[in-house]
């Protein structure tokens, strides 16, 4: 009795298994089959069905067959797509250059071209990674307008350009920042050089404004970290980077801080000059006590700024 209550399941098992022993096996048989044409009408089928995998299986088994052959393009198109379809960019991307390279008279090849830096572009990481793909993509993307510079896609590829290259500012940027955010009187130096960089690359960038605020936040920092014979010329350079900034930004949101630190500057300076007066005067004074000459001072004072 048990036994015949299991029986319709057992039964339901048997059959759900053949059918999937069927349904493989015919797919099989086709993938092995001799007949190309079929093989290659029952390929396009899954494809238009959206079964992108069984149908790159079965066009890669047919690449070798159909070279050289009319129906070629139409398969290697394909083979392109489906690879599309299946976001395989690295794979796309090389079947649709290809494409474009070996049917370079094909209407498809300008979409092709195009497609091809556009997996680039797809793939193109974040700002915080490394940015190789970036580059490529950029030049890709630029190399299809240089080819098509009236096509409707030119336009498209320009803005998709200047996307990647906003992306390329940002890590730029961001490099940049990392040396002010350390926090070191040598990193403070080194983060204006690093920011004074992103600008002369990127002479548009929108991060002008804040580039140009921790540019002088970052000389002024540096030069209060400076010894005191140096923090003259430190912060009059720190000033000039203030005069540049609210030339350039007289509205910026950072106007009050830069008031700030332009203030501070001056009287910074002022308290250097005092400071090196006196230790110059102190030097003197002591000179007299011991009875150095004025030449020997000079001489002194000679070898010492050689050091």
């Amino acid at each position: 009795m048990f036994l015949n209550r299991r029986t319709p399941v057992i039964l339901a098992l048997c059959l759900a298994t053949l059918f999937f022993v069927g349904c493989k096996s015919k797919f099989e048989k086709l993938r092995t089959s001799n007949n190309i044409t079929m093989k290659y009408q029952e390929a396009v089928k899954l494809y238009e069905k959206g079964k992108y995998s069984k149908a790159l299986i079965l066009f890669d088994d047919l690449a070798g067959k159909y070279r050289g052959r009319a129906e070629a393009e139409d398969l290697f198109y394909l083979i392109a797509n489906a690879n599309y379809k299946l976001k395989d960019y690295t794979s796309a991307r090389f079947h649709f250059k290809n494409f474009a390279n070996t049917y370079p008279n094909s209407e498809r090849a300008e979409e092709c071209r195009y497609m091809a830096a556009y997996c680039y572009y797809i793939e193109s990481p974040r700002s915080t990674l490394d940015q190789e793909n970036t580059r490529k993509a950029i030049d890709e993307l630029q190399l299809f307008v240089n080819y098509y510079p009236e096509s409707e896609r030119a336009e498209k590829a320009g803005e998709l350009i200047q996307d990647l290259r906003e992306k390329l500012e940002k890590k730029a940027f961001d490099n940049a920042k990392l040396y002010y955010n350390m926090g070191l009187a040598d990193d403070y130096r080194a983060a204006v050089i690093a920011l004074e960089n992103v600008l002369r690359q990127y002479p548009d960038t929108r991060f002008a404004e804040e580039i140009e605020f921790l540019m002088l936040k970052s000389q002024y920092l540096f030069a209060d970290n400076s010894r005191v014979y140096r923090q003259e010329e430190r912060f009059n350079n720190a000033i000039d980077y203030y005069n540049s900034f609210v030339e350039h930004f007289p509205n910026s949101k950072f106007k009050s801080e830069a008031d700030d630190l332009k203030k501070s500057a001056d009287k910074k300076i002022v308290s250097a000059i005092r400071l090196m007066n006196q230790y110059n005067k102190e030097v003197e004074e002591r000179n007299k006590e011991l009875g150095i000459t004025e030449t020997k001072k000079e001489e002194g004072s000679a070898d010492s700024s050689l050091k």
